[in-house]
């Protein structure tokens, strides 16, 4: 029997019981404004995703956005508007004009007035933003996948350990209280043992607009900063049919639906399983790649990872979103924002004293923010941003090369595998490095 619950009711069940406080960093901020002063923040990438945050952040009267950044000027000059626009109604000064704009985030990066940055640029610029910025000493609320790649994942964590600071990667359903409290059904054993969780991105691509990406090469736009919009990535011809939203689907910058909503269902399945903050052992993958056109990331693929404790999770491509926990006694599903079971008893479950429970704060944002004052490890701190992103790097590695791989979590390579190894990073165009 299939039965499912509200938002509501399921947010009364859930938040039944004990409350487990957050991990508090070892190391503080040096110079951390005070609870009642605003956190300065700049916003790097300002389109789609990153428009999203930059209002989410500029709705938070803890934070005052002091630049807008985007390698699109016409974007970056519109979110300032924006920005200075809300601040001139809550000042009351119609001319107030406090939001930088420029296209270079590096100009950024070194303003010892700036508190905090928001990364929304493509995936291929995450990890040299991110890391330039934590050593810079800036907090970070960094956009899905943290990471292109293993190895930038993985110094992106040590970075932001050894300089101290609060990282929040932007999987968000992690901040919202059913998701929380579906993931503690399933690890309190609701559904029995758990054997096998199976994720479902999307499939092909979802491309915006009426690219098909056999489109010529074109003249750059004149407010367009193309060489910083490559960044790392290799230098290639421009057309409008590469950038912005449609990156997902090159394999230069993305690997498709398995790392853009992938991230999303790999760190609730991982979550629920227990396994977030570690990886699989086995990966054995594969999948259909185009042999025409700039958009070459797998269109279908069916990849299963098997953990040590011998759980499953298959990230596999079809229509629409979901993660669907499957136990001995029944299962749990999670599409976009809702959850469903097998039975009513298994949602109306209160979790008993004594009983595992995960992480619980405000929404992701605002979770950002708390942590950024209080100097906490946020919802999804860096290793938890890192360690979903890598199960679907090993995933897509295992689809190029069409084989079978072992993986060693803890040392993070491929053992006895040198083909698979090189995989891992990536080589950076001349003049870019983390």
């Amino acid at each position: 029997m299939k039965t499912s619950l509200s938002r509501r009711t399921f947010l009364k069940v859930a938040c039944r019981g004990a409350v487990v406080a957050p991990f508090i960093l070892q190391t503080k901020r040096a110079g951390a404004a005070p609870a009642n002063e605003r956190i300065t923040m700049a916003c790097i990438g300002v389109g789609n995703q990153g428009g999203h945050n930059t209002r989410m952040f500029l709705a938070d009267p803890r934070v005052q956005i002091v630049a807008s950044c985007d390698v699109d000027l016409a974007r970056a000059k519109a979110m300032a508007a924006t920005i200075e626009d809300r601040y001139a109604k809550q000042t009351g000064v119609s001319s107030y004009k406090g939001c930088k704009v420029t296209q270079d985030f590096r100009e950024l990066i070194a303003r010892r007035d700036i508190d905090a940055i928001m990364i929304g640029t493509p995936d291929h610029t995450h990890a040299v933003i991110t890391i330039a910025a934590a050593r810079h000493g800036k907090d970070i609320y960094c956009e899905k996948p943290l990471a292109y790649s293993v190895a930038e994942g993985r110094a992106v964590v040590e970075t932001v350990q050894r300089h101290g600071r609060v990282l929040q990667t932007g999987t968000q359903r992690r901040s919202v209280q059913t998701f929380r409290a579906a993931c503690e059904l399933v690890r309190n054993g609701r559904i029995g043992k758990l054997h096998t969780v199976r994720c479902v991105p999307g499939r092909g691509f979802g491309v915006r607009g009426s690219f098909t990406g056999l489109e010529a090469p074109q003249p750059v736009p004149p407010d367009f900063n193309y060489d910083l919009w490559l960044g790392p990535a290799p230098w290639m011809p421009y057309t409008p049919a590469r950038c912005h939203f449609n990156f997902r689907w090159i394999l230069d910058y993305g690997e498709g639906y398995i790392s853009d909503n992938g991230v999303h269902a790999v760190d609730l399945a991982t979550w629920g399983m227990g396994v977030d903050l570690t990886g699989p052992v086995d990966i054995d993958g594969k999948g259909t790649f185009p042999t025409d056109g700039i958009y070459d990331a797998p269109t279908e693929f069916e990849i299963t990872c098997r953990y040590a404790n011998g759980m499953k999770l298959v990230l596999a491509s079809g229509d629409g979103f979901g993660v669907r926990f499957e136990g001995s006694e029944g299962w749990l599903h999670m599409s976009g924002w809702d959850v469903t079971a097998s039975s009513e008893d298994i949602l109306s479950s209160t979790i008993r004293p004594g009983e595992s429970r995960v992480r619980t704060g405000s929404l992701h944002h605002a979770d950002f923010i708390d942590c950024v004052l209080s100097r906490r490890l946020p919802a999804t701190h860096a290793e938890l941003g890192h360690r979903a992103a890598s199960v679907c790097h090993l995933c897509f590695i295992s689809c190029r090369l069409g084989r079978p791989l072992k993986w060693d979590p803890a040392r993070e390579i491929f053992p006895g595998d040198p083909t698979a190894n090189r995989l891992l990073s990536r080589a950076m165009r001349a003049g870019w490095s983390i």
